[in-house]
């Protein structure tokens, strides 16, 4: 089983005690980061495993590889003597680890380490890449066959991350760590396990004067309690979501919470990728059972489909990718989502006599005018490119029109209810309005399909008018119901029906 350590960046013991403390039930090593301590802590670090009272690796990491260290080679080594010295019989005094770099040859400190049962993680850190051969690497850098081989590297694409999954199988049975840092690898810190890894490294979130140990940590608790990480085993079968940058999504959250809550042994995880290329090769090459997808990539997986469903089909835009026998399958489950939770919210069974304005024209607008248009109301389509707007208005006889002054004269004729479906007003671009030439007169029923901020510019503005406003977090746990029909071949759970999942 892969172990889960927390990085230890506090500038005192007393801070890394105090942030151990509070994640001792999490995790199963601490890593002190010597690079962090302020200089006079420095002289105390032999004390630190014996205050600990759990297994401590033993790390000064230099700025070339992502730390914090700036002194010289000679003082670096001093450091590492100290921390390794006067070791005592009972090795649970002792760092139970100590992080060498694969070019840091200095026999007297490896000898240190093993005569007291240290164990030697050698280590690569590629801050700006992943270098030709990950493999390789990993199998050629130890000096001793007792040692861990260790690599982290900063993928510059998700064709990186996809050759870094390759570098673990072909390494699989080594005693290694393997991990991506950055956010385009944020699954190999939760699939660690699967990968075949000793551990993964954690950092303690939010914690004030408490930096990440590397770029793309989790904490301890995420990885616990929301993807299930003592749970994953080569065996388990795996979920996620595509998208770009995906700095937002809370589907992972309801999903592992309905495998927890069913006792199904699969996990959901984010696969942040700037190539649906290369996210589909690794799809196949893990074994991905199913995956929801979002911006930008609802139209652009088609070509990978086998089978699409009749609304893939009709709205040329997929968010439900399902693998089968036949290889991969498409389904649209934004269609429904949509439509049950706005009609739940007005009160109504179809939108009969209804002038609706639809902003945007991508996967999710394609899904709001189909339903507009099935449940019998009329649309106004408005989208910054207005051939896009033309070409999703003429498929059902909609108006159309850009987001400029012409088109929020237009709405006054479409306003009895707005549907947002960009992700303008989306963090990082809080302060986005994609309309704000329309002034809201407060009879309005308005929807944004962002969830995350709950209430965005555009929402606000609509509140502060008197209109009823909904976000998208109704829609995105309908439409997630739909998708685990889709992957697992049945109902959602009628005892979960009730459930609010994401808070």
């Amino acid at each position: 089983m892969a172990k889960i350590c927390l990085c230890l960046t506090g500038k005192t013991f007393a801070k890394n005690l105090e942030v151990l403390e509070k994640y001792r039930k999490y995790v199963d090593i601490a890593e002190l980061r010597v690079d962090f301590l302020d200089p006079d802590e420095r002289f105390l670090i032999r004390r630190f495993p014996e205050l600990a009272g759990l297994p401590v690796i033993l790390t000064i990491r230099r700025l070339m590889d992502g730390g914090n260290f700036v002194g010289g080679e000679g003082s670096r080594i001093a450091l590492f003597s100290k921390g390794l010295a006067f070791a005592e019989a009972d090795r649970r005094r002792n760092f139970a680890y100590v992080d060498l770099e694969d070019d840091l040859n200095v026999p007297s400190l490896e000898e240190a380490a093993r005569t007291f049962g240290t164990r030697i993680i050698r280590s690569y850190h590629n801050m700006q890449g992943i270098g030709e051969d990950p493999a390789a690497r990993l199998r050629n850098m130890l000096h001793v066959g007792d040692e861990i081989a260790k690599a982290a590297v900063m993928p510059q694409s998700f064709e990186d991350v996809r050759r870094v999954y390759q570098a673990a199988r072909e390494t699989a049975g080594m005693e290694k760590i393997l991990l991506c840092m950055g956010h385009l690898g944020i699954s190999t810190r939760i699939l660690a396990e699967y990968m075949g890894c000793y551990l993964s490294y954690t950092t303690a979130m939010g914690e004030k004067d408490f930096p990440p140990g590397a770029p793309g940590q989790l904490s301890p608790r995420d990885l616990v309690e929301l993807y299930r990480f003592r749970n994953v085993t080569p065996k388990t079968k795996l979920f996620g979501i595509l998208g770009y940058p995906l700095n937002v999504t809370s589907s992972p959250e309801f999903f592992n919470t309905v495998f927890s809550s069913e006792k199904i042994d699969a996990v959901y995880v984010p696969f942040p990728s700037d190539s649906v290329e290369a996210f589909m090769q690794l799809a196949g090459e893990i074994n991905l059972a199913g995956a929801s997808v979002t911006i930008p990539y609802k139209e652009k997986v088609l070509p990978y489909l086998g089978h699409k469903t009749a609304e893939v089909e009709s709205l040329g835009a997929c968010n439900t990718l399902i693998c089968g026998p036949q290889g991969w399958s498409g389904a649209n489950t934004d269609t429904h989502g949509f439509s049950d939770s706005l009609l739940a919210f007005t009160g109504k069974k179809d939108f009969k006599r209804m002038r609706i304005t639809i902003i945007g024209s991508g996967g999710a607008a394609r899904a709001a005018a189909a339903e507009v248009f099935r449940l019998k109301g009329k649309a106004l389509v408005l989208n910054r490119t207005l051939v896009h707007a033309r070409e999703l208005a003429a498929l059902y006889r909609f108006a159309w029109g850009g987001l400029d002054g012409r088109g929020a004269e237009l709405m006054s004729g479409y306003n009895d209810i707005i549907i947002q479906t960009t992700s303008v007003g989306m963090d990082p671009d809080l302060e986005g309005d994609p309309l704000e030439l329309y002034f809201f007169n407060g009879t309005e029923v308005v929807m944004d399909l962002i969830y995350k901020p709950e209430r965005t510019r555009f929402l606000t503005r609509a509140a502060a008018a008197g209109c009823k406003v909904l976000n998208g977090h109704d829609m995105l746990i309908r439409q997630a119901k739909y998708q685990y029909s889709c992957f697992f071949g049945k109902e959602y759970p009628s005892k979960l029906v009730s459930r609010e999942w994401i808070k």
